[in-house]
């Protein structure tokens, strides 16, 4: 890791943090994380520009930040009043860009405007590390030979090649019998893989965004693949699911273990790999599921399963601030109470067992009965429901309003539509993804299937000219990126109530 990052030297040694995770107790890793964030926190006031200016001007004098519970005061940043607000060189260490080393990632925002975040070493090296202890607890990589297909996009995004550096960093560090294979995003290659390579491995781990991964398994068959001839495992990024997609997945594929097999991970571009799913997680969430005491316990009202993940408070330090996320961490920019726009909490070890017991399950016995007690780690969780920016994850990538809008000014559809839309992601009979846009008439118009084909195309095209992530999915997937148009009457109460404001998303 870089001189910029200071971690304690178990990060070195994974096979020794999987032992300390079982025997600690958890207050002691929280306690650790609490140091670190209140370490990054001063290293930034002093050594970041951008930091620095921004504490001056919320008047934070960075000497009286003494205790997590002062840390806590400090107004947290995001997007729109840090990250947009500076120049990149006066986000980084020192206001030092140039003259560093750096791998960048991009997205596409709000505006269709894209913004790179750089990581350097440091981040590939935590995501090795937490890459390192999920392998091992769940697939056991030190004694089976595996073989790695990388599925997720490859590119300007930060999923595809951040996975490939942190599997080769740990694969090399442990000496493991792990190789990759790196297709991205396009089906027939990860399929003819699987059959051209797997037989030659004890398992194949295959990771990929779940809507993708769907496709993969379902049309396996017609490459010729059975998916019951190989050892499987799974992990998904980028979006929650639900547990019928999961069982989906393993009935589909032979595959029996649903708490070890399979695994989601909570991250994001501009932080890096922050948290993941284990046997535990994976347990409590579909514990919750069948009781809807322990539901309610865990998750209140939430009416939108969340994911339910574990994490390493030294690395990632999560705090909950107004129903939103809030993490700091030592990622490629420096972070400090950085608002992630995600919908969720975070709870500790204690109050998940609490809150499960006060639901009328013994979890200490839940945990014996599926034999998974070696895996159990002390740590704390987050859970994560939605994003509460204005936006769709459709593919595992953002979609935007401003994008849509943009597409419906067009001036021939003027005079026939008014402009506003509301866009949401459904699931078709097959559970397949797609992207419904509800169109609002004007008055005395009726829509038709001319119109309905003049607003898809200039829809299609305007995503496609400003998000590189849907241009680069429909690539592959050209019949399910194409978005279904539904049009509704002049001030149609089911999305376009006279007198109320326009929800211009609708989370499903």
């Amino acid at each position: 890791m870089t001189d910029d990052v200071s971690f304690s030297k178990d990060f070195k040694n994974p096979v020794k943090l999987l032992q300390l995770f079982r025997i600690k107790k958890e207050e002691y890793f929280l306690k650790r994380g609490e140091k670190n964030a209140l370490k990054l926190f001063g290293q930034m006031a002093q050594r970041v520009p951008g930091y620095r200016d921004f504490l001056k001007k919320n008047k934070i004098d960075y000497k009286k930040v003494k205790t997590i519970a002062d840390f806590k005061k400090i107004p947290t940043i995001d997007k729109d009043n840090y990250l947009r607000k500076y120049a990149l060189r006066d986000l980084c260490w020192d206001g030092r860009l140039r003259e560093k080393r750096w791998v960048f990632a991009t997205t596409s925002g709000s505006t269709g405007e894209p913004f790179y975040f750089p990581r350097q070493d440091n981040q590939d090296s935590q995501y090795a590390v937490l890459a390192e202890l999920f392998l091992r607890s769940n697939f056991q990589i030190e004694a089976k030979s595996t073989l790695f297909i990388v599925g997720f996009p490859m590119g300007a995004w930060i999923g595809g090649l951040f996975t490939y550096t942190a599997l080769k960093i740990l694969a090399a560090r442990g000496g493991y019998n792990l190789s990759i294979f790196t297709p991205g995003i396009v089906k027939a290659e990860i399929l003819k893989a699987v059959k051209k390579l797997g037989p030659n491995f004890d398992q194949v781990i295959i990771g990929s965004y779940g809507p993708f991964l769907k496709d993969i398994v379902d049309d396996a068959e017609s490459y010729g693949v059975n998916w019951k001839d190989y050892k499987l495992g799974f992990i998904f990024a980028a979006e929650g699911f639900s547990e019928s997609f999961r069982d989906y997945i393993l009935k589909k594929t032979g595959t029996g273990d649903s708490l070890r097999s399979t695994l989601n991970i909570y991250g994001t571009v501009d932080l890096g790999t922050m948290a993941h799913e284990t046997p535990l997680s994976i347990l409590v969430r579909r514990l919750a599921l069948s009781q809807n005491k322990v539901y309610q316990n865990l998750f209140g009202d939430i009416t939108k399963l969340p994911t339910l993940t574990q994490y390493i408070p030294e690395l990632f330090y999560f705090e909950a601030e107004g129903g939103n996320l809030v993490c700091s961490c030592y990622s490629g920019i420096p972070l400090a109470r950085y608002d992630l726009k995600d919908h969720g909490d975070v709870l500790t070890f204690d109050e998940v067992r609490d809150r499960t017991r006060a639901g009328g399950v013994d979890l200490g016995r839940e945990i014996s009965k599926v034999g998974i007690g070696d895996s159990v780690w002390n740590l704390p969780f987050v859970h994560v429901y939605e994003r509460s920016d204005f936006s769709v994850s459709f593919f595992a990538f953002q979609i935007y309003p401003e994008t849509i809008r943009r597409a419906l000014s067009k001036s021939e559809l003027e005079g026939k539509i008014t402009g506003k839309f509301t866009m949401m992601v459904k699931f078709d009979k097959n559970s397949n993804q797609y992207l419904e846009i509800n169109v609002e008439l004007r008055p005395d118009i009726k829509g038709d299937e001319v119109l309905e084909d003049l607003v898809r195309e200039s829809v299609t095209e305007r995503l496609l000219e400003e998000n590189s992530e849907y241009c680069k999915t429909s690539e592959e997937f050209p019949d399910r990126t194409i978005p279904k148009i539904v049009f509704w009457p002049y001030e149609d109460p089911t999305c376009f109530k006279a007198g109320s404001k326009q929800k211009w998303v609708k989370k499903s």
